[in-house]
């Protein structure tokens, strides 16, 4: 079955980096659009961030442009999200999920559990 594993999450100063990764397993990883998303504490859920299933092309909410980057590693099988100059409204849990299509669509049908990032001094 579809398994999606997030990690790298934790407490982090206004300012610093933070890398997630997402280990994917039981499909064929390097077909699929994958996408990033997050809630932040009593709010809904935002879409972050999207990338192709060949790597190639990336989209960002506008939120983060300029500040995070996806990329995958379709030999690893694992989807990455690179966080810089974090801000206190990034925190919050954030999900890989897949994406039923190559080249992206709106509906998602995998979601990871989540790691939860928080961004305080």
């Amino acid at each position: 079955q579809v398994q999606l594993v997030e990690s790298g999450g934790g407490l982090v100063q206004p300012g610093g980096s933070l890398r997630l990764s997402c280990a994917a397993s039981g499909f064929a990883f390097s077909s699929y659009f994958m996408h990033w998303v997050r809630q932040a504490p009593g709010k809904g859920l935002e879409w972050v961030s999207g990338i192709n299933a060949g790597g190639g092309n990336t989209y960002y909410a506008d939120s983060v442009k300029g500040r995070f980057t996806v990329s995958r590693d379709n030999a690893k099988n694992t989807l990455y999200l690179q966080m810089n100059s974090l801000k206190s409204d990034d925190t919050a849990v954030y999900y890989c999920a897949k994406d039923p299509s190559a080249a992206g669509t709106n509906a998602l049908d995998a979601w990871g559990q989540g790691t939860l990032v928080t961004v305080s001094s």
